[in-house]
């Protein structure tokens, strides 16, 4: 299975993503369970936030972790951009730390753009760095503008990853982001990459190519899409899941090689963007 590089470390093209869990006690063990059902699979990445539950699925997390060396996972966290200043990211990051139960975050990123000046978020990340409380950061839900503005920062060389909305019927990054990405040797982290479930009206699910195409590969659409999100080598996709045979499925997809005529198959019902769009957001 083929890894891909990101912060110095190469990790599994599929990770775990955490929104909306943690929050419930009846499924708490659960969640755990559908965590390290990844980890035992091989899977690295495990993101979360502290916007998420209100540091809930970092908790979460931090539970699930607890049987497997530190040095063996890569674990991405979140900063609020309300928390993003040179006085308040500190605090956070410590939060995050109590709550992860660890004393480092593998990548630590600004979770979306608001009022704090990103010049003072990139001091504070740098910062945190240089103290060891994190191996690297990146930002989330950044378009070019915003993240050529970062790395042009002193010290926003050090940007090592943007984390975006990104799946066949959101493909706007790839006209501009993905490209300048590349240029910067710098991974695509997807989240929602088979639409939350096919929750957001898309009816990927019943797309008559995609069922095709996973019926050629003995597959479900689920699974071909998120195939599909990873097929550059240089995207990490984030599916959630609470439940552990989603989890092995969802691994699963990243043994599956789309082929061009699949790709061709896919553009003609989802076809590149052919100009800039507005940033895929939630």
């Amino acid at each position: 299975m083929k890894k891909v590089e990101t912060a110095g470390r190469e990790v599994l093209p599929i990770g775990l993503g955490t929104m909306n869990m943690g929050d419930k006690a009846d499924t708490f063990n659960q969640e755990v369970q559908a965590i390290r059902t990844g980890i035992d699979q091989g899977v690295q990445l495990i993101d979360t936030a502290e916007m998420y539950g209100s540091g809930n699925a970092e908790k979460l997390v931090g539970s699930a972790i607890k049987p497997y060396a530190r040095e063996d996972l890569f674990l991405i966290s979140k900063v609020l951009p309300s928390n993003a200043s040179k006085k308040d990211l500190p605090v956070s990051l410590d939060n995050s730390l109590k709550r992860l139960e660890t004393d480092y975050i593998d990548l630590y990123l600004l979770h979306w753009k608001e009022e704090v000046p990103l010049k003072e978020t990139v001091e504070a990340l740098e910062e945190a760095k240089n103290q060891g409380k994190i191996k690297a950061w990146g930002v989330s839900n950044l378009d070019v503008d915003d993240l050529e503005h970062v790395i042009h920062l002193p010290g926003g060389n050090n940007c090592k990853a943007n984390q975006v909305r990104y799946n066949v019927a959101n493909r706007g990054i790839e006209f501009d982001l993905v490209p300048m990405m590349a240029q910067q040797n710098m991974p695509v982290i997807a989240y929602s990459p088979i639409d939350r479930g096919d929750s957001f009206g898309a009816n990927l699910t019943k797309q008559q190519v995609l069922k095709e195409i996973a019926e050629k590969h003995e597959a479900d659409v689920f699974q071909i899409l998120l195939a599909w999100s990873i097929r550059n080598g240089r995207t990490i996709a984030i599916p959630q899941s609470s439940n552990p045979n989603h989890v092995l499925n969802n691994i699963k997809a990243a043994e599956i090689e789309l082929t061009e005529q699949n790709l061709k198959q896919i553009d003609t019902v989802y076809p590149e963007p052919a100009s800039k769009q507005p940033l895929a957001l939630w």
